[in-house]
């Protein structure tokens, strides 16, 4: 029988506690990207065996809980994409079947929907609202001027809570340009397309495109042995210049008029958010250094592009440098041709098929190479393993889907969506679950509940919490 310790007694624990993974990389002299070690938990695990129930962000075993939310363009082809069969007892469909080393691991989720990207009284700009609405539930304004508004995003919202228990709150990245302004889709701003997270309405989180700049903003530039002295210094150039803005801003104040005054102090709370930020991971000492080398940049080949930021993700949750992330495999629309399996057309041109069967195919095609990708991440992922012993994917929460069911028709209800990992054991995978209709965004309220996320009682379009996943 266990023995559990009153916490009066944690004193001691808590100085174990404090041979945090930073002091043992600071003894050894050099700083290594090391997995989190189970004798090296923080306390917040053992607190957790001494009976608290309070956990954020955290397994029952003290275990990082990690969510990320993967984004491809422009819907499937359904009939190739649903599972025969229902709940354990299902088959993966021919788009899905590349995921069947880890389809213990998955649950393919239907039924859910994102009623505020259909057109309603706005018209044209499907592609815009799909892609704007998928994490926050919300109708994004149609403008394709400065006066963008969409909600805050789920991964935010949950970052707004967890984002101070690892040196960065989020990431976001993507393998598409970054644009937040411009008209992009039917009188619809680029902001919708080109960005997933949302920090407020009216501020999108642009997702770094580059593998080298998000591995350098991570860990540092240089070579192993070189980084952690190579981000202080960067550190102390934000500093600098983040006063000099300040100074500026005070001295200029005086000038403006109440209007601009206004605007001024928006800017300079995004200023402010970066200081805070530059604080936060200055609280966890000297970032991990990994032994692998500076990716080069962004590959030609896109299926290289897609895994080196999939393993980008990987590295940043191995080394609980952040337990939320947004990757946007392609802004929703995307019209990329895919030589490498011998489409020469593009994406979105094929997806308005018209029913017919050579283009349909086409299209198939795509939505099962994007497939291939996300399951070499997962299989990664199901290999490596985290301080419990257990897998990455098991203390993690994967979401994979679009906001675009049908792209032939524009449709954005059952739209096609994958849950997978095991949620530190708070999730119930390895089925294809139907939930009927009900909004996609009851469920991103049931993920955030499972990272210890209080008092959000609504996101979005949401009408309560998805049970059973």
């Amino acid at each position: 029988m266990k023995t559990i310790l009153p916490l009066s007694r944690n004193l001691a624990a808590q100085r174990y506690a404090s041979l945090s993974r930073r002091h043992f990389i600071r003894g050894l002299g050099a700083c290594l990207a090391l997995p989190t070690f189970e004798s090296l938990r923080p306390f917040s695990a053992l607190v957790a065996e001494a009976g608290t129930t309070t956990r954020l962000a955290a397994s029952p075993t003290g275990a990082p809980l990690r969510m990320a939310f993967v984004y491809f363009p422009n819907g499937a082809i359904q009939s190739n994409w649903w599972p025969n069969g229902d709940g354990k007892d299902f088959e993966l469909s021919r788009t899905l079947q590349p995921l069947e080393n880890v389809k213990h691991r998955l649950q393919i989720c239907s039924g859910l929907d994102q009623v505020n990207a259909t057109p309603g009284p706005d018209g044209a700009g499907d592609h815009a609202r799909a892609s704007g609405t998928f994490l926050t539930g919300v109708r994004v304004k149609k403008t394709a001027g400065a006066d963008i508004h969409a909600g805050i995003s789920i991964d935010q919202v949950a970052a707004g809570q967890i984002g101070h228990l690892s040196r960065f709150p989020s990431l976001e990245l993507t393998c598409d340009a970054v644009r937040k302004s411009g008209n992009c889709d039917s009188g619809y701003s680029c902001a919708y397309q080109y960005n997933l997270a949302w920090r407020s309405p009216t501020q999108p989180v642009a997702p770094e495109p580059n593998p080298r700049l998000l591995f350098e903003r991570l860990f540092g530039a240089g070579s192993p042995g070189e980084r952690s002295e190579s981000l202080l210094r960067r550190r102390q150039q934000q500093r600098s210049i983040l006063d000099f803005v300040l100074d500026d801003a005070r001295s200029l104040q005086r000038q403006l008029t109440l209007r601009d005054r206004q605007k001024l102090d928006e800017y300079l709370g995004s200023v402010r958010e970066i200081e805070k930020r530059i604080e936060q991971s200055e609280q966890f000492g000297a970032a991990p250094d990994p032994t692998v080398e500076t990716p080069a940049g962004i590959p030609p080949s896109f299926a290289e592009y897609i895994q080196i930021m999939y393993d980008m993700m990987i590295l940043a949750f191995q080394t609980d440098s952040t337990r939320i992330a947004t990757f946007l495999l392609a802004n929703e629309g995307s019209n990329r041709a895919f030589p490498e399996i011998g489409i020469a057309e593009g994406h979105h041109y094929l997806t308005h098929h018209r029913n017919k069967q050579e283009m349909m195919d086409k299209v198939a095609e795509i939505d099962l190479w994007y497939i291939q990708q996300f399951a070499k991440f997962l299989e990664k992922m199901e290999q490596t393993k985290d301080v419990d012993g257990h897998s990455l994917l098991h203390n993690s929460m994967i979401v994979y889907g679009s906001g675009n069911a049908d792209g032939n028709r524009h449709t954005h209800v059952n739209l096609p969506v994958i849950l997978a990992g095991g949620g530190g054991g708070a999730l119930t995978p390895g089925r294809y679950a139907k939930f009927g209709s009900v909004p996609m965004s009851n469920m991103l309220l049931s993920l955030i509940d499972r990272l210890g996320v209080t008092g959000i009682e609504r996101h979005g379009d949401s009408t309560g919490r998805l049970a059973g996943i």
